[in-house]
């Protein structure tokens, strides 16, 4: 990849979807602790959002808070009074402890103030959830509707996947939505996949180590793709540059240069080749064909739209009531921490490779689309909403869940533990997560630049 290659308005849409999701996520994170600790009556000095350090980019001082914009968008704070935290104020915990100060407050208003992050983070996501099942319902593509099959690459085809075939079931469940193949079969550990082939279902068994190599091939398309007829939909009066002839709404391409098409991605592999030079694409066109010169540009586009899979095949559409709405989005949001934490599970017990999986900011950001889509913006905010939920909560020094975890032993021994220790605990904390967050950004700049 080289900058040269980048579209620049691609990737301003796909950070300023991030940095907007991340926003809500940060600021109402940070509320969940800073309106309980105002309701116990603590001071509390900062709120921001993403970090500072040595200058802010906005700061304003409202009654006892400073409010401000920080420049490293890694997270925010807010700054509790007497409390060991991301600012490892050492001074303000040398002097006696003051009514208003965080170690002042009794252990049980202390743990909510903890947690309150993680429970507005949890909230949201249900909400989110709720949301998007009301506002857009379901709409996808069944694999029983692809009739023509799907076109194997050389990963699946080495589990016996051939083109033409339908991948009906993975581990002997029936698979209904074509878009969750792969999720699937990482998720599941796929041991063998069920495909019908010629009006007759077979399972194909699934070796060790394969769901590893999907999850790097899904960076450059994943197993299987449907297989559908290269169908124009529109052409693009920019792009296209037509020697002889034109290509119209409808056309379906039937050859290029005399070799025979029958399936779109058989065109995309064909037209690669012709780089920078004129074709001939023969098109069906009602019932007779006509043939078409077109100049090939230097990214192997010849500037047309082919109508989608969707609009070819069909789907299926669900629309939900709020009342339906509702517990469909409680269980979207536990199916969503479900994968998360088998994904995890995954990479802790060497079934999926780290160096894969594992991303910074950088490769959160270009989750999101290079179009500004607001149905795709909810779904992934949602989701990271539970995955920070989730992550807070971990009994790690310096998140959420260390500080909880704390606590709860001291409400249960009665025994606080030491300022001294809970200053060293918070420091091993971020010392483990800093060093985390650099490995994962140097792994995405690797990927950028390999």
């Amino acid at each position: 990849m080289t900058l040269l290659a980048i579209d620049w308005g691609s990737v301003a849409v796909k950070a300023g979807q991030f940095i907007l999701s991340f926003s809500i996520l940060v600021i109402l994170h940070e509320l969940g602790h800073f309106l309980p600790a105002r309701w116990f009556k603590c001071r509390v000095e900062k709120f921001y959002l993403f970090f500072n350090p040595w200058f802010s980019l906005w700061k304003k001082k409202k009654g006892e808070t400073e409010y401000g914009l920080g420049w490293v968008p890694f997270g925010g704070y807010v700054k509790i009074a007497g409390m060991i935290d991301e600012s490892m104020d050492k001074e303000q915990m040398k002097l006696p402890p003051q009514p208003w100060e965080f170690r002042a407050k009794p252990a049980w208003q202390r743990l909510i103030i903890m947690i309150g992050g993680v429970v507005v983070n949890v909230l949201l996501a249900i909400v989110i959830f709720i949301g998007i099942t009301w506002m857009w319902g379901d709409e996808y593509l069944p694999v029983k509707n692809l009739k023509y099959g799907v076109h194997a690459d050389s990963l699946s085809r080495s589990i016996g996947v051939q083109d033409g075939d339908k991948i009906v079931g993975i581990n002997g469940k029936p698979l209904e939505n074509f878009a969750t193949l792969e999720s699937e079969m990482v998720l599941n550990d796929a041991q063998t996949i069920l495909v019908e082939r010629n009006g007759t279902v077979r399972a194909l068994s699934v070796p060790e180590g394969f769901t590893k190599q999907l999850v790097k091939n899904r960076k450059t398309g994943g197993m299987a793709i449907p297989r559908y007829p290269a169908i124009v939909d529109s052409v693009s009066v920019k792009d296209a540059v037509f020697t002889n002839g034109k290509l119209l709404k409808g056309d379906t391409l039937i050859a290029l240069n005399e070799t025979p098409i029958t399936y779109y991605h058989e065109y995309q592999q064909l037209v690669k080749n012709y780089t920078d030079s004129i074709i001939t694409l023969t098109v069906l066109r009602g019932t007779d064909t006509a043939k078409v010169k077109v100049l090939v540009n230097e990214k192997g586009k010849v500037g047309f739209f082919a109508v989608s899979p969707l609009t070819i095949f069909g789907t299926v559409e669900k629309k939900y009531t709020l009342a339906q709405a509702i517990p469909e989005g409680f269980s979207r949001c536990w199916e969503t921490l479900d994968r998360y934490v088998t994904g995890l599970k995954q990479l802790f017990t060497g079934k999926q490779d780290v160096n894969d999986s594992l991303g910074s900011v950088i490769s959160i950001g270009n989750t999101f689309p290079g179009e500004w889509d607001w149905q795709r913006f909810w779904t992934l905010t949602g989701i990271f909403s539970i995955v920070l939920a989730f992550m807070n909560i971990l009994p790690i020094p310096a998140l959420d869940g260390g500080h909880a975890l704390f606590t709860l032993i001291e409400m249960i021994t009665g025994r606080k533990p030491g300022d001294k220790f809970m200053e060293y605990a918070q420091m091993a904390g971020m010392i483990l997560l800093l060093g985390l967050m650099a490995y994962a950004l140097g792994l995405d700049f690797w990927r950028l630049f390999k």
